[in-house]
């Protein structure tokens, strides 16, 4: 089992949840991601996923989109991205997931961006726009290399899509909690815990949910019918609110820990 496989069978054991973190690599530098990836993971992330920059994310809204155009600016590449995992697993064994769009796999080649992810030290990968229909070679590749690989269900998705999803996906399964991008508010709804739990019967892979949470309350109360709580904007905006401050990581931290805590 890779690091993200071992996590949640720990969480199961000790009957708790998962909280992921999500931080746009790059922003405000590579310096300062590489520095507020073990902190994150001291104040409670058992994951963090790194969002590779990309000039058309279109999964993301405005937060993460400006996050992203700043780590673009500043030089930010993917292969600066695996040569800083690289570095963090001197330092720590939380586990990573790159959240990449395909262009910057297909381009990479995706043998060769699997092979190299997984000698850095990268445990999963989530890739928005790509389709299970589409994805053959790059699950050939994770599954080669014991990579995970994480695939997108959504309020809309069909039971029959769903069955398909769930089981091609590794690691764990990312449901997305409202039909916008990264950001929009989200409502616990019946319904989603419904979709959650059935996507759960279909197969053993975790399902995570994600996409418009912001606060303690609202990561209680998705936990109560999801494996894990991923949240994104709202620490992107801490970073993006203390990018000038020595203490950055420290003060991201902070507000990680209000979230993580509940779980």
């Amino acid at each position: 089992m890779n690091r993200i496989d071992r996590k949640f069978s720990d969480l199961k054991a000790r009957n708790k949840k998962a909280f992921i973190a999500f931080i746009t690599a790059g922003d405000p530098s590579l310096a300062a991601t590489e520095a507020l990836v073990p902190v994150l993971g001291q104040a409670g992330a058992d994951i963090i996923e790194l969002g590779v920059p990309f000039s058309d994310p279109m999964a993301d809204g405005r937060t993460i989109q400006e996050a992203s155009f700043r780590a673009l600016q500043g030089g930010t590449t993917p292969a600066g991205i695996l040569a800083m995992v690289r570095r963090l697993r001197k330092v720590t064994e939380v586990p990573i997931a790159l959240m990449t769009y395909y262009n910057p796999v297909f381009h990479f080649g995706e043998e060769q961006f699997v092979a190299q992810a997984k000698a850095a030290g990268v445990d999963g990968l989530i890739i928005p726009d790509l389709p299970v229909t589409e994805a053959a070679v790059l699950r050939k590749a994770a599954a080669k290399h014991d990579l995970a690989l994480v695939f997108f269900l959504a309020p809309t998705t069909t039971s029959a899509r769903m069955a398909g999803i769930v089981r091609a996906a590794s690691g764990f399964v990312y449901f997305v909690s409202v039909a916008g991008v990264t950001g929009a508010s989200v409502l616990v709804a019946k319904d989603i815990a419904r979709k959650v739990q059935m996507a759960r019967a279909m197969s053993g892979v975790p399902v995570c949910v994600g996409f418009g949470i912001s606060t303690p309350q609202q990561v209680k109360e998705i936990a109560g019918f999801a494996d894990g709580v991923i949240v994104g904007s709202a620490i992107v905006k801490e970073v993006a609110k203390y990018s000038g401050a020595q203490d950055m990581p420290a003060r991201v931290a902070v507000f990680v820990k209000s979230l993580s805590s509940v779980l």
